[in-house]
């Protein structure tokens, strides 16, 4: 059998980080070399929201440049990393009689290779891409993170990728470095508490927390790749935040690792 994988859920914050040096992307360099290698790897990000669920069942994904307004750089950015179609139909295996998509026009988008580029460098990891139904309620999406969890054992890395605060209505685009907002910071706080408890219910119903929780999660696309990764949680496995901080105010940069340090 192969080594149990962690699930981690990664706020990957501004594509500009895909080219970037600095503490958030020095800790995924981190976590990449610190983390068992994986077979391959499913990728849940907020920039793949789309009104169905779907897979990326592709063998050579391509590097989708889902931005704009960004320094020519990075739209020159490519991560050719392989795609799995054998995973593919193993995500559509677990997760039927769901029916899940199998998508070839679809690939990597900055919300997995911006990550992963400082994570696995080489993109010599297999990687395959699972769409977020926009359809759907939180529970939906925390129940499919559920069905996933045999994967970790199965040596793959389960990644989420997205923001647990996400307001770009309030970001400090362009500015002096800003002081994170109060709400974000409560927030951000009372969401690392109930994960350390285990106690996902008000994660999952968030907009029930308040004021905090809607000016953190004003759309849920950022938000729900969390829910996937704290769904493959099993009892008594701990949990860790292998990177902290907060972009421009309103982004938590919260990295959030379900099992194994290593």
């Amino acid at each position: 059998m192969a080594q149990r994988m962690p699930a981690i859920f990664f706020g990957h914050g501004n594509p500009m980080n895909a080219i970037g040096h600095n503490g958030y992307t020095e800790a995924w360099r981190r976590i990449g070399e610190q983390t068992p290698r994986p077979k391959a790897i499913l990728a849940i990000s907020a920039h793949w929201y789309i009104p169905a669920t779907a897979v990326t069942a592709n063998a050579a994904p391509r590097t989708i440049h889902d931005f704009g307004g960004f320094p020519p750089e990075l739209s020159q950015v490519q991560y050719p990393a392989p795609g799995d179609p054998a995973l593919a139909s193993r995500v559509r295996q677990l997760l039927a009689p769901l029916d899940v998509k199998p998508d070839e026009s679809w690939g990597l988008d900055h919300g997995t290779w911006s990550v992963l580029k400082h994570v696995y460098p080489a993109a010599d990891v297999p990687v395959v891409q699972l769409g977020i139904d926009e359809t759907k309620p939180a529970s939906f999406h925390f129940e499919l993170g559920s069905r996933l969890t045999p994967l970790r054992d199965e040596g793959i890395l389960i990644a989420g990728s997205g923001n647990l605060v996400h307001n770009l209505h309030a970001y400090a685009w362009g500015r002096h470095p800003a002081a994170p907002y109060d709400w974000a910071l409560r927030f951000e706080a009372k969401a690392r508490e109930l994960m350390l408890a285990g106690d996902y219910a008000p994660l999952i119903d968030y907009e029930k927390l308040g004021r905090d929780a809607l000016l953190s999660v004003p759309t849920p696309e950022h938000y729900l790749p969390l829910l996937y990764v704290l769904g493959t949680r099993r009892d008594g496995e701990g949990l860790s935040f292998p990177v902290e901080g907060m972009d421009g105010g309103s982004i938590s940069m919260l990295a959030v690792r379900v099992g194994n340090k290593a």
